[in-house]
């Protein structure tokens, strides 16, 4: 019996046209699929990391909250220079992306292995900071992209800081790998609820902020400027602070919060 021509559908070259042909098929479906859900996904994607912002900011973030309306009514979106600390002037926060930015050698900087205590080999020039305001248009939270390496993956997150630009407002981490029940715990609401009021920079200008091993006492030193660590994910726990040390310090968005601190932005904002 002979189906396709030339092939006889017991024969092997029968078989093999049919599996291309069948591949060939679901190629084209899965590609048509993916450029025909790509706009939802963007639209998803965005939405989700807006979400993110009201929920570290202390907004409501839940399903029943328009998330597009409150975040354009209460939060101003602005790209900085993080050589200088000043807003970009040339680059508008819509359409901009650090995470792309940060893989473009032209539009990053390789960091040199004694600051990289992120272990983050690369960061973008420039990045995105959220201004969140109240309702009498006064400046309530700060809001910074941060992101550092942890045990197994790169932890992508949020920190809030008050107006002070020195107190913690919250935590959020959205995009991490790490163990399940371990290092996954920087997820935990509990743990993120240790960070709101701590403090970041001590009275000589420096980082401070960590997270320890052990919990924070009434007895411990400094303790305003500790968190308590994860049990059973100690490479996790330095994880998160030295992401926090390199964000915070001076190659990373020190030169702002000190031009925000100063009043020196405010004619810019």
């Amino acid at each position: 019996m002979v189906g396709i021509v030339g092939f006889s559908r017991d024969g092997v070259g029968y078989i093999v046209v049919v599996a291309l042909a069948v591949c060939l098929v679901c190629s084209v479906l899965v590609a048509s699929a993916a450029t025909f859900l790509k706009p939802m996904q963007t639209v998803n994607a965005k939405a989700d990391r807006r979400s993110n912002i009201l929920e570290v900011s202390g907004l409501p973030s839940g399903p029943d909250v328009d998330v597009n309306k409150l975040f354009n009514d209460r939060i101003e979106s602005r790209v900085v220079d993080l050589s200088t600390g000043e807003y970009a002037t040339d680059l508008e926060a819509e359409g901009f992306d650090q995470r792309d930015a940060a893989s473009d050698p032209e539009k990053s900087i390789k960091i040199p292995a004694r600051e990289d205590v992120a272990d983050i080999k690369r960061r973008a020039k420039y990045a995105e900071v959220y201004l969140v305001n109240d309702e009498q248009g006064e400046l309530q939270t700060i809001v910074l992209p941060v992101h550092g390496y942890g045990l197994w993956s790169t932890m992508y997150g949020f920190l809030a800081l008050k107006p002070d630009a020195n107190t913690v407002e919250g935590l959020k981490y959205y995009e991490q790998g790490e163990t399940p029940g371990l290092g996954a715990e920087v997820e935990n609401p509990r743990w993120r609820a240790k960070w709101e009021g701590k403090k970041v920079y001590g009275e000589d200008g420096e980082v401070q902020l960590s997270v320890i091993k052990g919990s924070v006492g009434s007895n411990t030193p400094n303790a305003e400027y500790k968190v308590d660590g994860l049990s059973g994910a100690t490479l996790t726990s330095r994880g998160v602070s030295n992401t926090i040390h390199y964000w915070l310090g001076a190659n990373g968005f020190e030169p702002f919060l000190k031009k925000l601190r100063n009043g020196d932005l405010a004619a810019e904002g």
